[in-house]
């Protein structure tokens, strides 16, 4: 299994991001997927989640993430806008059926 998270980088506060992350070698439609972050110092954090069609968002992403799906592209996107400074974290990517895989985390920098 393997889950490659791209899309991270450096934006001003007030702007946006999509993150990716593209999953193989599981079955895609039947996994649970979520995003979480790290900042540094900081434990990792829940930042958002979709099983099947139903979404989950942590306070920091509710009302400014967005959490979807591609399952024909095995892929989760995560549509952050309104962007913070304190956003500033590596953002992973999780997979989730009986066990969870994660991807291997995407930088994002978000400038005051």
């Amino acid at each position: 299994v393997q889950l490659q998270a791209s899309g991270g980088g450096l934006v001003q506060a007030g702007g946006s991001l999509r993150l990716s992350c593209a999953a193989s070698g599981l079955t895609f439609n039947s996994y649970a997927l979520g995003w979480f972050r790290q900042a540094p110092g900081k434990e990792r954090e829940f930042v958002a989640a979709i099983e099947w069609s139903v979404v989950y968002y942590g306070d920091s992403a509710k009302g400014r993430f967005t959490i979807s799906r591609d399952n024909d592209k095995n892929t989760v996107y995560l549509q952050m806008n309104s962007l913070k400074p304190e956003d500033t974290a590596i953002y992973y990517c999780n997979a989730v059926f009986i066990r969870a895989y994660w991807g291997q985390g995407t930088q994002v920098t978000v400038s005051s």
